[in-house]
């Protein structure tokens, strides 16, 4: 069949605008995706003060073991488990009756003792002037002394038993011997208490101050002595500034401590020394067994200060996409040390004046151009103080 020619007209031009369609499509599938524009922060130097942070077990100025040293029924309890005690407050009462006759049996046989001492001074006060008149001989005068000195002896063991029942009584009511918190108490009234128990009575803290120990690597401990001035190392602790305590939510207790004791040596086995920092705590808000971190602050008068979130992790390492002159940006990885809450402090990876990629890291790949937007250091810490 013949196709009229206007039909053939008609089909040829919308051939040709179809193709045109397909060949605009084309380039454009092929066109370079416009340069994402992202924010750009220059690496900066600040006065800062960072901090290092150790793990520490929290204990109390005393911790005493509250223990009976004599054997006997448990007759009184005074106190509760929890309550604060002062030095010399009575805690707890044993069964003092078998101790009181001890003592009586003690001061009976002492004044025996006290009239064989009589008595024997009797016999030498008749037998020496028999002796001086050649009645009797000086054998029964230096027998009636040797009695008598005897008998001296004698009283004397006899007032020592008195003296030591007399403690034994004494020991039967069992005091504080600092003031503290009391802890738990495991024996109930009427429960047989020996000295050789395994378990004390109760456990006794004196928290009116609280001992922080924490341990320093070998490294941590020598740029510890050499961070501080002074010829010795309590010349170096006095001159060093009041630490933090971050306790167990994280929060800053009010109150700052100061180091006070290195140990000895260090331990053979963790390759450590251990470290002491004492915090007041009149309140009692810290208690023995607490845990924590005690923060040390680091003056540093010209920090390299980079915003937290220009950064990324890859392995256990952290780093920064920086702006080069082409604006394509390179992954370089950075050594931190130390950080605030919104920034980190930079030893080694970028200096002062570089520019790298502030925000929308996610989306990059080294090589990558982007279209730099400044972002001004000074607003940004406003608004973010270090």
């Amino acid at each position: 069949m013949k196709i009229p020619g206007k039909i053939r007209f008609i089909v040829l031009i919308s051939s040709i605008i179809l193709l045109q369609n397909c060949t605009k499509a084309a380039e454009g599938s092929n066109m370079t995706p416009p340069a994402p524009e992202l924010p750009v922060y220059t690496v900066i130097t600040s006065p800062a003060t960072t901090y290092q942070e150790f793990p520490t077990a929290l204990e109390g100025k005393n911790n005493v073991e509250i223990r009976s040293q004599v054997d006997g029924y448990l007759d009184k309890i005074y106190v509760e488990e929890g309550a604060y005690v002062r030095a010399g407050q009575p805690l707890f009462k044993i069964d003092s009756r078998a101790y009181g006759e001890q003592m009586n049996m003690a001061n009976a046989n002492l004044q025996v003792a006290n009239a064989n001492i009589q008595k024997a001074k009797v016999e030498v006060d008749r037998l020496e002037p028999l002796v001086a008149a050649k009645v009797v001989s000086d054998v029964q005068l230096r027998t009636a002394k040797a009695n008598y000195a005897a008998a001296v002896a004698a009283a004397s063991q006899a007032k020592a038993s008195v003296g030591g029942a007399r403690i034994n009584v004494g020991f039967t009511t069992i005091t504080a011997p600092v003031s503290g918190y009391i802890g738990r108490i495991p024996y109930k009234k009427g429960s047989l208490i020996s000295r050789t128990d395994p378990n004390p009575l109760t456990l006794l803290s004196d928290i009116s101050e609280i001992y922080a120990y924490f341990s320093l690597s070998e490294l941590d401990f020598i740029a510890f002595q050499n961070k501080y001035e002074g010829a010795t190392l309590e010349e170096k602790l006095k001159n060093m500034p009041m630490v933090d305590l971050v306790i167990a939510d994280n929060s800053i207790y009010p109150q700052k401590g100061k180091m006070s004791i290195v140990d000895g040596q260090f331990d053979k086995s963790t390759g450590a020394i251990s470290v002491r920092a004492v915090f007041p705590n009149a309140g009692g808000t810290l208690r023995t067994g607490n845990t924590g971190r005690v923060r040390m602050p680091q003056l540093m008068s010209n920090a390299v200060v980079i915003p937290q979130e220009s950064t990324f992790e890859i392995q256990d390492k952290t780093y920064v996409y920086v702006v080069g002159k082409d604006q394509k940006v390179t992954s370089k990885p950075v050594k931190i040390s130390g950080k605030t809450e919104n920034y980190y402090f930079i030893s080694e990876g970028v200096k002062p004046g570089e520019k790298i990629v502030f925000t929308g890291i996610g989306m990059l790949k080294d090589g990558v151009s982007i279209k730099p937007k400044a972002i001004s250091s000074d607003s940004l810490l406003k608004a973010k103080p270090l």
